[in-house]
């Protein structure tokens, strides 16, 4: 008898593994999630941008057609891993606009002349309110926007080769 009362316990906690280990098992991918802001325009506020003083609206450059708004820090590892595939992307011609996101203006440029610059528009956001009117998790998050500034499309994490050739291309040429 003494025996099965010694065992009780670590029944209880191999039961409580299994229902924990079951219960935060999420089935769907997270890189996909969706905005709020969903089929909504993008936030109208001044940024200034990252080479220079002056102030711009992101959602006024959807005027000149859809691009890829990319948030990114200097601070953050899979920024990093991303880029060359931004880069890469820019070459094909594809627009994107970076919001470098938390992060302290010198550091942003010395990377973007080390690692090369994927963005035509690049704009500050020092204290994260614009990642904030966004409803940003973290860095990085892409962001797919029309011809009229509305967000189609969001991406958290890093947008791999793989992933934008078997997911997000077509999405893209959508737009």
């Amino acid at each position: 008898m003494k025996k099965v009362w010694l065992l009780l316990p670590f029944t209880f906690v191999f039961a409580l593994i299994v229902v924990f280990f079951f219960a935060l098992r999420d089935e769907t991918d997270s890189s996909i999630l969706e905005s709020a802001l969903l089929n909504q325009p993008l936030p109208e506020r001044p940024l200034k941008l990252l080479d220079g003083d002056e102030m711009i609206n992101l959602a006024e450059v959807a005027q000149d057609g859809p691009f890829l708004l990319n948030i990114w820090g200097t601070w953050c590892p899979a920024c990093r891993t991303e880029h060359p595939v931004l880069n890469e992307l820019a070459a094909q011609g594809i627009r994107i606009v970076g919001v470098n996101y938390k992060d302290e203006p010198l550091a942003a440029k010395k990377w973007l002349i080390e690692l090369h610059n994927p963005y035509f528009l690049n704009v500050e956001d020092p204290i994260g309110n614009y990642g904030l009117d966004l409803g940003v998790y973290g860095a990085p998050e892409t962001y797919f926007i029309d011809g009229q500034g509305i967000i189609r499309h969001r991406v958290v994490g890093e947008v791999t080769r793989t992933m934008w050739r078997e997911e997000l291309q077509s999405i893209w040429e959508s737009l």
